[in-house]
């Protein structure tokens, strides 16, 4: 019985492949999204192709920055990476709509290149058929770690990967037809 309780709280502090103390409180919201449902067509590369606007709070006092991912687990060649957006401060709560593609942001943010080749956000544009998966990840981190922009998820997860104290999450459906 212990070891099945031992391995039971291993288990719950495994996210993502990576270790940290969850805190339920670390909440990632929105005006423009709605969890568990269809994104507007706005917010897609059928629309005006705009980045939504995003609000967190709940966050450790600990946290010093954050990281942002955005991807689509049910590409047809595997994962697809939407926006990598990170070195957001611990004093940043709230990305308004329509982030510009500035490899690095008036506030100090830094953007990566997504799986379509550019910097910055670009919504979903799955191929026709059934509903994909949309994922907005945001990490709390225990140090600001200054990462040069135009980097990609690959290697913007492997450097923060020792540095992640928390995780919030959003998710949205998209159809093509």
């Amino acid at each position: 019985m212990e070891r099945i309780l031992i391995l039971f709280l291993f288990i719950s502090f495994i996210v993502d492949g990576f270790a940290f103390s969850s805190d339920s409180k670390f909440k990632l919201t929105s005006s423009d999204l709605e969890n568990g449902k269809f994104i507007d067509i706005k917010f897609t590369c059928q629309g005006e192709n705009i980045s939504p606007m995003l609000k967190w709070e709940g966050f450790s006092e600990k946290t010093e920055s954050f990281v942002l991912i955005v991807d689509d687990p049910d590409a047809p060649f595997g994962t697809f990476v939407h926006w990598v957006l990170y070195n957001i401060p611990k004093d940043i709560d709230k990305l308004k709509r329509g982030v510009g593609r500035d490899k690095t942001l008036k506030n100090g943010i830094t953007q990566g290149i997504n799986d379509f080749g550019r910097i910055g956000y670009d919504g979903p544009c799955p191929p026709p058929g059934k509903p994909h998966r949309y994922f907005f990840k945001l990490y709390a981190l225990d140090s600001t770690l200054n990462l040069e922009p135009s980097l990609r998820k690959k290697e913007v997860i492997e450097k923060i990967k020792d540095h992640i104290i928390g995780k919030a999450e959003l998710m949205v459906y998209y159809q093509r037809r």
